[in-house]
């Protein structure tokens, strides 16, 4: 099992803080931090290693004025790559943003400016999206003759249903300020998304880590799943969930009458 000081990176910064908190930086704020091959391997890296090391949390933000551009097109067009050879980075795509959303870790995303393309199939592995006022969500895939490749047409879709993502893709619409909040882009925006970020990190470091597990990685496995399935599944991670050791000492707190001693949701 690698630790995290083993990991090699050089286009993301990462740091954990005494609260089991990592911050998780893309840091190519030159490219409006596009995603390369070797961005994507670095965060399959932290990503595999975030919830084996003991972390309680992280925030995925990004140096620059921009979270993510998307798609390193620089990179695409000087490979000059085969069908083949780009489906087998789109796998790699999927690698890196299916271990962010079942990983088990919460992981909250702070987003300003760019969030398009790529960049919005990367947010949209994280399980809480805070923006800034001034950040701009699209997918302008149609406008230079390509298809998503990284799971748009699976966790986008989800957030803002069909219809909504074919019109981003054919048109090139953005959303923006609270438009973006009520058709599910992201949970908030605010005028200090780090800060926010921050605060609902360190909410969520109070939880059991089995607890955030169940809920970082339970429910997206049973959203894929018939509502028959779903049902038994529910009924076996809550009964792992709700007899762990740290539940009942919960439950013991709050029947005992020091229920003021648990952190409030």
């Amino acid at each position: 099992m690698r630790d995290i000081a083993d990991l090699r990176l050089s286009n993301i910064l990462l740091a954990v803080d005494d609260e089991g908190i990592a911050r998780v930086t893309l840091n190519r704020p030159a490219k409006r931090n596009a995603l390369d091959l070797a961005t994507i391997e670095e965060l399959i890296d932290i990503f595999t290693t975030l919830p084996r090391a003991g972390v309680r949390a992280a925030i995925l933000d990004a140096a620059g004025d921009h979270f993510c551009a998307g798609l390193d097109l620089v990179e695409h067009h000087h490979e000059d790559r085969s069908a083949a050879d780009f489906m087998q980075v789109c796998l790699r795509w999927h690698d890196a943003f299916n271990r962010m959303e079942y990983g088990g870790v919460p992981i909250i995303a702070v987003l300003q400016g760019a969030v398009v393309g790529g960049g919005l199939e990367l947010a949209s592995a994280a399980h809480i999206r805070v923006a800034g006022p001034g950040t701009y969500f699209g997918l302008p895939e149609g406008q230079r003759g390509l298809f998503t490749g990284g799971g748009a047409t699976i966790r986008v879709a989800d957030l803002i249903g069909k219809a909504r993502m074919i019109d981003m893709m054919l048109s090139g619409r953005l959303y923006r300020g609270d438009e973006a909040v009520s058709v599910g882009l992201c949970q908030y925006i605010v005028d200090d998304p780090a800060a926010h970020a921050l605060q609902i990190a360190r909410k969520a470091a109070l939880n059991p880590p089995l607890s955030n597990f169940a809920i970082c990685s339970a429910i997206s496995h049973m959203q894929n799943m018939s509502a028959l399935d779903a049902a038994y599944a529910e009924a076996a991670v809550a009964g792992v969930v709700n007899t762990q050791a740290e539940a009942r000492d919960r439950l013991a707190a709050f029947a005992g009458g020091t229920a003021d001693k648990i952190k409030p949701a």
